[in-house]
């Protein structure tokens, strides 16, 4: 099978739209099918492939950084991604988090007959709310466009699910996310580093991932006052220097990836996810195969992975209090923490990578057989924004 994987992001990258494309790409070729990326270039004399091999050839098409949010790259209009598209002669176009880029590529699949499979990944109408307090509305106008001229979309979580059918998004199925459990991994724990990060041998509380608005990292400014807790801060992004600011005792790592970020997971007691717009949340899974219990808010992809007082704890959205009484709940009981941490690693050892790729697999191939047999609809074509 021939596949053209459009994403709004890729290596080098650090987000979970580019890993995810990234392991799609890998699947496909170790399947023995033939993927092309194409994807935003980076700043000009980056290296495309730095952080991780390239699985595949990719095109990259111009971009510029997005306003207030340098590392987030909006691919610029041209006629590369349709070229491209039209030279692969895939079978199946992928759009990976569509929005501006995949747009266009869901005009040119429209144009030449291609059957597509959108995978909804990001909250943007939150997004559009967190960064200029208007234009959800709009957002969503724009999703339900793109993704209503798919011949599938693929959400993450069954809260992804619901928004996008109570928006008016047809033909969503659920496609949720691997884990590599073999690098993150409880054996990564490793001893100097936490006595590194807590020479006192405090209790270390984790999060990582970007640090961003909609992450609301501040949230942790009550744990950090905790006595006996040291808050670790794995990450980056444009709310960095705020947050060093807002958590002074807290340890900020930057960005750690590969086998490092899976030492921090592993050298955890807690992890905590403090973002309310998470439609999966991949981060979640790599604590819990590392083996760390996890507290994070009771909304979204969260809902999914974390089994209350099981794996970890729910608590509410956006209350710095909740999040503090859990850790000091955690904190008191050892034997908890354990138990959660086992019973989550435990429920992620069967969410591969091979096995979410082949799912996604068996759902391009009833694609392909629901366009040979006329069944589902044909999508209708996207119209260009006005």
């Amino acid at each position: 099978m021939r596949v053209v994987i459009v994403t709004e992001s890729f290596p080098p990258d650090v987000n979970g739209v580019a890993h995810c494309a990234w392991q799609t790409a890998r699947h496909l070729v170790l399947r023995g099918h033939e993927p092309l990326v194409v994807a935003p270039a980076g700043p000009r004399g980056t290296e495309p492939g730095t952080g991780a091999a390239v699985p595949c050839p990719v095109v990259r098409v111009r971009s510029v950084p997005l306003p207030g949010y340098a590392q987030v790259r909006v691919a610029l209009p041209g006629r590369r991604l349709a070229a491209a598209i039209g030279a692969h002669r895939p079978d199946v176009v992928h759009l990976g988090s569509p929005f501006v880029l995949g747009a266009r590529a869901m005009r040119a699949a429209g144009r030449l007959g291609l059957p597509a499979v959108a995978v909804y990944q990001t909250d943007l109408a939150g997004y559009a709310r967190t960064y200029v307090g208007a234009g959800e509305s709009y957002a969503w106008h724009r999703l339900r466009a793109i993704h209503g001229a798919a011949d599938r979309t693929l959400a993450p979580s069954a809260a992804a699910v619901r928004d996008l059918v109570a928006h008016g998004v047809p033909r969503v199925r659920l496609w949720r996310r691997g884990v590599d459990s073999e690098r993150f991994h409880p054996a990564r724990r490793d001893l100097e580093l936490r006595r590194a990060l807590a020479p006192g041998g405090e209790l270390i509380v984790g999060y990582v991932g970007r640090l961003a608005p909609e992450k609301h990292v501040e949230l942790l400014a009550p744990v950090c006052a905790l006595p006996g807790v040291r808050v670790v801060i794995a990450g980056d992004g444009p709310h960095s220097a705020r947050l060093r600011a807002l958590l002074p005792g807290a340890r900020f790592l930057g960005t750690r990836t590969g086998d490092e970020l899976a030492r921090v997971f592993a050298s955890l007691d807690v992890f905590v996810h403090t973002g309310p717009q998470e439609t999966f949340c991949q981060t979640i899974q790599e604590a819990q195969a590392s083996g760390v219990p996890v507290v994070a808010p009771a909304v979204g992809g969260p809902l999914d992975l974390i089994d209350h007082t099981r794996t970890g704890l729910l608590v509410r959205p956006r209350d710095p209090e909740a999040l503090r009484d859990a850790v000091l709940t955690l904190e008191a009981a050892r034997g908890t923490r354990d138990a959660y941490g086992r019973a989550g690693r435990a429920a992620v050892l069967t969410r591969t990578w091979s096995a979410i790729g082949d799912q996604l697999l068996d759902h391009y191939r009833e694609v392909l057989t629901e366009r040979s047999e006329g069944r589902e609809g044909t999508p209708q074509l996207i119209p260009r924004p006005r």
